[in-house]
């Protein structure tokens, strides 16, 4: 099964190296996974997320206003 892991944002450094510590902590975990960028801030809402960027991992939010570590992100992978 492919995990869906999301970033919310608009795009800004910290988005993107939130996406590039998702990708490193997957490639890490051997996890097959899908990156989505949800840019739309309607959609970002819906999550209940009001500062970005967020991780939602299968449509669970994990982190919320911060770019958290490679580490931090490995946990949220194994469940």
């Amino acid at each position: 099964m492919i995990m869906i892991i999301k970033i919310l944002g608009g795009g800004c450094n910290k988005c993107r190296k939130l996406e590039q510590n998702a990708i490193k902590a997957a490639e890490a975990e051997g996890i097959e996974y899908q990156i989505v960028k949800v840019t739309d801030m309607n959609e970002i809402m819906s999550y209940g997320v009001a500062i970005t960027p967020a991780l939602v991992i299968d449509e669970e939010v994990k982190s919320v206003g911060q770019v958290i570590s490679v580490e931090k992100i490995r946990p949220f992978l194994k469940a």
